[in-house]
């Protein structure tokens, strides 16, 4: 990770440390700009909204976050807002951004073909979109769609999930919401990977949609149904941390590996402590900066500058041999 990578990860979480998790599904928060109307940016105090899923998870806050400080650095006035994955309160986020005129959007999208009538109502309306963290499945709507490169991120997940099981035994896979783009990336790409590795056998995988209530709740039914799990598979941290909560009141941690994704910090505190075998790093500060730096320049120019629509962030396999590196989430200490 190169050290400008780094300065923006540390960023977002600072943000996130002064900021909290405190937003709900359909509030905001606005300041004024740091720089004043007409700051550095030259927004001319000019809105920017920017619709996150749920900042009660801190990839999702730090995504907020990130966007909210480049935004206000470069002069706008920037409302953050939640739709916890319900894609009526996202459309009635992207009415209220058409209604208060916001110069541009910036959408983390609740679904991956729910939310295309929502980017199409704000294109209509003369408002350009970037997409942040998922995708939608139609292009030529959204003015860009910046991601965490997640086929890259799960077959570095993948290896080190076989390292951590010496290439044998049997797991189950807790995975993400099927409406999200992401969940089926990262399942196709572990299996691409576990697939050359014949004795490790998959028992079982259930859907716990990136939550980490649903991930202890299903761990605890596959436990039931293979009381001789040794290994869990998770498509994100919060899923793993429920599936490490559900383990140790059964009192089998010590015998199972877990890997998670995302980086987030309690995530690294468990590779550090041992309950986690590992994480991947999603570079969610930098290209949630990356679509407030396209926005700006869309709103100046007609033009993001991105070379292609998609684009795609490498990922960071965080284990115990760096885990002390990563003094916070989603950022390197050096």
């Amino acid at each position: 990770m190169n050290r400008k990578a780094a300065a923006i990860f540390a960023a977002g979480v600072t943000l996130l440390t002064l900021a909290g998790c405190g937003s709900s599904a359909g509030s905001s928060t606005s300041s004024p700009a740091a720089s004043g109307a007409g700051g550095a940016g030259g927004a001319g105090g000019k809105v920017m909204t920017v619709i996150v899923n749920d900042p009660a998870n801190p990839y999702w806050a730090t995504e907020g976050n990130a966007a909210k400080a480049e935004g206000e650095k470069l002069g706008y006035k920037v409302n953050v807002n939640a739709h916890k994955g319900d894609t009526k309160t996202e459309s009635d986020l992207i009415d209220a951004a058409i209604t208060n005129k916001s110069a541009a959007i910036l959408l983390d999208p609740a679904n991956a073909d729910g939310s295309i009538g929502a980017v199409q109502k704000a294109t209509s309306a003369g408002i350009p979109v970037i997409l942040v963290n998922a995708e939608i499945n139609k292009q030529g709507l959204a003015k860009a769609q910046l991601v965490s490169n997640n086929a890259q991120g799960a077959a570095l997940g993948a290896q080190e999930f076989v390292k951590a099981m010496g290439s044998k035994g049997t797991y189950v896979e807790l995975k993400g919401a099927p409406s999200d783009n992401n969940a089926a990336t990262r399942s196709n790409g572990f299996a691409t990977v576990l697939s050359q590795y014949p004795d490790l056998k998959l028992l079982e995988s259930q859907v716990a949609n990136w939550d980490q209530k649903q991930g202890h709740d299903k761990m605890q039914s596959m436990l039931q149904a293979h009381p001789d799990i040794q290994g869990v598979l998770a498509g994100n941290d919060q899923m793993a941390l429920g599936a490490i909560a559900a383990l140790k009141e059964a009192g089998k941690l010590a015998s199972v590996k877990v890997g998670g994704f995302d980086g987030a910090p309690d995530a690294v505190d468990a590779v550090k402590a041992g309950s986690l075998s590992y994480t991947v790093l999603q570079p969610v500060a930098a290209f949630s900066v990356k679509a407030v730096d396209y926005a700006d320049q869309y709103i100046k120019t007609g033009k993001t500058g991105a070379s292609d629509e998609k684009q795609a962030f490498d990922c960071t396999l965080i284990n115990k041999d760096n885990a002390a590196s990563y003094t916070s989430a989603f950022t390197l200490s050096k």
